[in-house]
């Protein structure tokens, strides 16, 4: 019988800071494609539309980095 696996919690905040940082980089990256090349408004749209639900994803990573925080500090938010 396997054992379940040890919630191994001690490099979270950096990791979610990592997801922050590339997610940042994506929609920065996705902003000057828009910006520098010919593309139809349809596509332009889409990139608008990811890079909301790229900023929505980053606010959650926010959150879940203050939890974790605060969980390192023994003052777990849930």
């Amino acid at each position: 019988m396997q054992k379940p696996n040890k919630d191994d919690r001690s490099n979270n905040v950096e990791r979610l800071e990592q997801m922050v940082e590339n997610t940042q980089q994506n929609i920065q990256e996705a902003n000057e494609t828009a910006d520098n090349t010919n593309l139809t408004a349809s596509q332009k749209e889409q990139i608008k539309e990811k890079n909301q639900h790229r900023q929505e994803s980053i606010e959650q990573f926010q959150i879940e980095i203050q939890e974790e925080k605060a969980y390192r500090e023994g003052n777990d938010l849930q």
